[in-house]
């Protein structure tokens, strides 16, 4: 059974930059893409950035692809996170999906099958 297990969070300063890994239990061969999502306070869950198991295709919101970027090895997936703003702070989560789907799957949390439990990242001056 697919298990991903967040870490990397923390309170930073804005400016900042951090970097979250999500270690994978699994292989690249057991899901089809991987990704992450975020949940500030109050707010819905939204996807930040996505890539298929087999490197073919990276999606990230064009709202923070300037400062986001993500990648993946055979361990797990990475959101490497610059220049950090208080906006940036909530809880991020490690998503994936493991049969094959058209769109990318950080667009609707619905098309993810399996979550990690989520690291916190709090962006404070």
């Amino acid at each position: 059974q697919l298990q991903l297990v967040e870490s990397g969070g923390g309170l930073v300063k804005p400016g900042d930059s951090l970097r979250l890994s999500c270690t994978v239990s699994g292989s690249p061969s057991d899901y089809y893409a991987i990704g992450w999502f975020r949940q500030a306070p109050g707010k819905e869950r939204e996807g930040v950035s996505c890539i298929r198991s087999r490197l073919d295709f990276v999606f990230t919101d064009p709202s923070l692809e300037d400062r986001f970027t993500i990648s993946r090895d055979s361990a797990g997936v990475y959101l490497q996170m610059n220049n950090l703003r208080p906006e940036d702070t909530g809880v991020y989560y490690c998503a994936a999906r493991i049969g094959h789907i058209s769109q990318p799957i950080c667009e609707d949390e619905r098309f993810v099958d399996v979550w990690g439990q989520g690291t916190q990242v709090t962006v404070s001056s």
